[in-house]
């Protein structure tokens, strides 16, 4: 069973789905699924460790919003932190950076 921290992440990574879907009509049916097959963390841990950045995120990143990306929400809350590596966070900021997403 996840702990409360988790379950946290869990549900800002179906907050940020629900936002692509309402702010930006993206329904990102992909990363729903596998937030909610996999758990949010997992989810995260998968795309993260990806060779290259998933087809949702070149999708925000076309809609100049890689805000609502998983990759935004490691790196910006700090809450979260504790649950990626360092390694997975400069994953995460590099991936933003080469983007060019000024966090």
């Amino acid at each position: 069973m996840p702990d409360a921290l988790e379950s946290a992440f869990h549900e800002a990574m179906l907050t940020i789905y629900r936002r692509a879907k309402d702010e930006e009509n993206y329904n990102a049916t992909f990363f729903r699924n596998m937030v909610v097959d996999q758990g949010g963390l997992q989810a995260a841990r998968t795309l993260i460790n990806s060779s290259r950045p998933s087809d949702g995120y070149t999708r925000l990143w076309e809609l100049g919003r890689l805000d609502l990306s998983v990759e935004a929400v490691v790196v910006q809350s700090s809450q979260f932190r504790s649950l990626f590596t360092e390694h997975e966070i400069e994953i995460c900021k590099n991936r933003l950076r080469e983007f060019g997403y000024e966090h």
